[in-house]
């Protein structure tokens, strides 16, 4: 599992050790990786608009193509929808 944002290394770390993570976080802070998934887009909060990631999951398979995207990430319920998809639950 590898986790991917525009936040630098040193944000981070902070984040992995804050929450004991024990998986990788990619520092895209050139924005290609997000870029390329299609999850840097236009987004809006209180009628200002403004760029920002829209939280998806991809899981890939052993031929490095994209088995399964989640477009919807519900932070309580994801880590089952992901374990479910593997075949884990």
């Amino acid at each position: 599992m590898i986790g991917v944002s525009t936040d630098n290394e040193k944000s981070h770390q902070k984040f992995i050790s804050k929450f004991n993570l024990p998986y990788r976080l990619i520092a895209d802070t050139d924005k290609k990786v997000v870029e390329l998934y299609g999850v840097w887009a236009e987004k809006s909060m209180y009628g200002k608009k403004y760029m920002g990631i829209n939280r998806k999951t991809f899981l890939i398979d052993e031929d490095g193509k994209i088995a399964k995207i989640f477009d919807k990430v519900n932070v309580s319920e994801h880590a089952d929808e992901v374990l479910e998809a593997f075949g884990e639950k």
